[in-house]
Parts: C-alpha cells; sequence; structure tokens
C-alpha cells in the first residue's frame, strides 16, 4: 500500500452516490440468498463471478436479481444496517445519503410502514454503533415508468422519514425520456426535497439539459456524456450543479471505455464542481477508497488534493448542518495530522 492509499483508508469521507441494494457485499448478499435460494448464487466465488458486466443492461438485470432478495422488512434491516457497517469501518465514512428504491421493496411485499420503519431502525444503529450518520434519497426505478413515478412520489410525501433529504431517478436512461418525470420532481422540490436525478451516463448531454432546465437537479449522478458539451459544462460550473463521479462504476457499464479516457478532468479543468462516488461498490469489485485512489491518479492530486475532494463531498451533501461542520473539522484534523 503506498502512502497516498494509506492516507486515502484513514481519511474520514463522505459519499452522495452510492445504492442501497447496490452496496450489499457478496457477504451480505450471500446471507440472502441463504434465506431466499433460487435466482442468486450464495457461494461467495460464485457470486464474484455473477456480479462480471458485460454492459449496462446486464447490470440491470443482475441488479434486479439481488433487488429479488429483498423481501422482508427484515432483509431491509438486515441489509441496511450491514452497508452501514461496511461503510463505516472498510471505507472510513462518516456521512451518507444512500439512495433507496422503496417502489421495488413494496413490490417484493414488504409494506412501506414496514420498510421506512427498517431503513429507520437500522438508521439510528448505524449512527449509534459507527459513528455513521445517514441520509435518505428515494429514486423512481425509471424502467419501471409513469406509475413507479407516482408510488414513489407518495412515498415520500405521505411515508418519508425525516431522515429522506433527496429525490432521484434511476434505472435505465435510453427510451426513459427525463421530461415525463417533471411534475414528480417539481412536487418534492415544493415539499423541500431535493433534486438529484441520474442523467447523461448512458445517453447524450442533452438528458442533463433536461435533467437541469426540467427536473431543478442540484446534483447530477453520473453526468458523464456533459463532457461533450462545452456550454453544458460552463452552464454546471456557473449554477455549481455537482456532478456525482463515479469512475469504476462508468468502465463497468461501459459509459467510458477506459478509464483513461474517463471525462473526470474535463469536468473540474471546466470549473464544474465534483465529488467522488462509488455507485454500487460490490457489484463493480470497488470500494470508495479505490475510488479516491483512481481520482488521484486521473487529477494527479497530492494527499491534500484528495482531502479537498473529501471536503467537496461534505460542502455538497444535503447533510444538517452540525453534521457537516462536524466532517470538515474531522477532515481537516486528520490532514493536517498527517502532514506533520
Amino acid at each position: 500500500m503506498t502512502d497516498l492509499s494509506r492516507f486515502i483508508a484513514g481519511l474520514p469521507k463522505a459519499e452522495l452516490h452510492v445504492h442501497h441494494v447496490g452496496s450489499a457485499s457478496p457477504r451480505i448478499v450471500a446471507e440472502l440468498a441463504e434465506r431466499h435460494p433460487g435466482t442468486v448464487p450464495s457461494d461467495p466465488e460464485e457470486l464474484r463471478a455473477f456480479f462480471e458486466f458485460s454492459d449496462f443492461a446486464h447490470f440491470v438485470e443482475v441488479y434486479l436479481a439481488v433487488v429479488g432478495l429483498i423481501r422482508t422488512a427484515e432483509d431491509v434491516r438486515l441489509l441496511t444496517y450491514e452497508i452501514a457497517r461496511e461503510m463505516a469501518q472498510g471505507q472510513s465514512l462518516r456521512y451518507a445519503e444512500l439512495t433507496c428504491t422503496p417502489y421495488t421493496s413494496v413490490l417484493a411485499g414488504t409494506p412501506i410502514e414496514a420498510f421506512t420503519e427498517a431503513i429507520e431502525d437500522a438508521r439510528v444503529a448505524a449512527e449509534r454503533d459507527f459513528g455513521l450518520a445517514l441520509r435518505w434519497i428515494y429514486d423512481i426505478p425509471g424502467e419501471a415508468g409513469l406509475p413507479a413515478a407516482d408510488t414513489t412520489l407518495a412515498y415520500a410525501l405521505d411515508h418519508g422519514p425525516d431522515a429522506l433529504v433527496g429525490f432521484g431517478l434511476g434505472g435505465p436512461e435510453v427510451g426513459v425520456p427525463r421530461p415525463q418525470f417533471q411534475p414528480h420532481f417539481d412536487a418534492a422540490r415544493a415539499a423541500g426535497l431535493r433534486s438529484v436525478p441520474h442523467a447523461g451516463e448512458t445517453t447524450g448531454p442533452q438528458t442533463v439539459w433536461d435533467a437541469v432546465r426540467l427536473l431543478g437537479a442540484e446534483r447530477i449522478g453520473h453526468g458523464t456524456s456533459a463532457a461533450q458539451d462545452p456550454l453544458l459544462l460552463q452552464h454546471l460550473a456557473e449554477q455549481g450543479i455537482t456532478l456525482e463521479v463515479c469512475p469504476s462504476s462508468n468502465l463497468a457499464t461501459r459509459a467510458v471505455a477506459s478509464l483513461a479516457e474517463h471525462p473526470l478532468r474535463t469536468f473540474v479543468e471546466a470549473g464544474v464542481p465534483v465529488t467522488i462516488n462509488s455507485d454500487d461498490p460490490p457489484m463493480f469489485g470497488t470500494t470508495l477508497n479505490r475510488e479516491y485512489e483512481i481520482a488521484a491518479d486521473l487529477l494527479g492530486l497530492d494527499a491534500a488534493g484528495v482531502a479537498a475532494l473529501a471536503t467537496a463531498a461534505i460542502d455538497a451533501s444535503f447533510a444538517p448542518d452540525d453534521v457537516r461542520a462536524r466532517v470538515r473539522a474531522e477532515i481537516e484534523e486528520y490532514a493536517a495530522s498527517t502532514a506533520e
């Protein structure tokens, strides 16, 4: 392990683009698969092969297979608490906004009231046991269309926990135009939720424009193709709209052909705010620590530069002021102590 890798491993961090089900490690998936045998292998070695993606469509197929293992409130609680354990103990995370898709859990048989109680119980326990503050983003599974959007909005407005901070949109982009979801985002924003849709991961810059202009996006999930449009980059920079960058995810889903071709440097040089994230880390064979290492390599960063990335993440978060101040202070103290 290099000195920079050691620094990154211990660096207090915040993560803004990480999925609830997509954070299930082979250990967690194996436990769920033993509970519900059938479509997903429970052997860790077989699971690793199961998580090797050929393209984005294959990723969605595998992701939905794991979603199918989350069938009860007990499953939801186990998943959430164990994800938090791995985030805090392995990645030095202090704060995370976890994107949840309650629509799929309810469809699998968990009532929304039980889902909400399960994630909130796990959240409180995670902060107590691991010192990790969690907040929720509810996202629309775009492939399920407007009925899923209607239902997700109702869950957010009528059953949303106090820790719900954002409203998102995930799933395939091709064939799922963003404009159709404008009324849902308008209603969510009117209720005080922040707009954080995925856009420009597997489609062109127009999808990002739609997310910004029609959905009121304050942050964009991925936004990879924004690099193709200088006017869009200028707009994102001028408006301070953050791109949630996930390098290994983009490589695994073929959004970029290689890490060397990733547009992260283009974003930074254009003045666009960025954060570094892991997306669905076990599924992509990565960790948040590894994503910071990749970003450091792409941007030529030293320890101070990496610490600045960590600070950018907590600054772009929707964390309460006291949590934001605490995490910022931890980053500063850590960076100062390791520089001595």
